[in-house]
């Protein structure tokens, strides 16, 4: 397991190199525009997940194609599992739904709040 300092430096390094999409998608996110508080790049264990509502134990994540592989894997089953039994929903969105169906995607997200 990484130490705490390392994950947070980790997070302050994604949170300054965000990917376009995920600057869209905490555009929509950000200052509770859903009713409910996220955060960016929070961490359980050595697992940083790209949007956090500690309210209803929801994370989203957004993946783009240098994720493809590593999400079809056995890495991603475990990393899925081990969020799921710490009790978080996951839901996931690919850059291309981002940048081509944003409402749909906003849409899903108020669906599960």
């Amino acid at each position: 397991m990484e130490s705490p300092n390392i994950i947070k430096q980790l997070r302050k390094v994604l949170r300054k190199n965000s990917t376009p999409q995920e600057i869209i998608l905490w555009s929509r996110l950000e200052k509770k525009q859903l009713g409910y508080k996220f955060r960016r790049q929070h961490s359980f264990d050595n697992y940083i997940v790209d949007f956090y509502c500690k309210e209803k134990s929801l994370i989203i994540e957004v993946d783009g194609w240098q994720h493809k592989e590593e999400f079809s894997g056995e890495r991603e089953k475990i990393r899925t599992e081990f969020l799921e039994n710490k009790g978080f929903n996951v839901l996931r969105f690919w850059n291309n739904e981002i940048n081509n169906n944003l409402e749909g995607v906003i849409l899903r997200i108020k669906e599960y709040l």
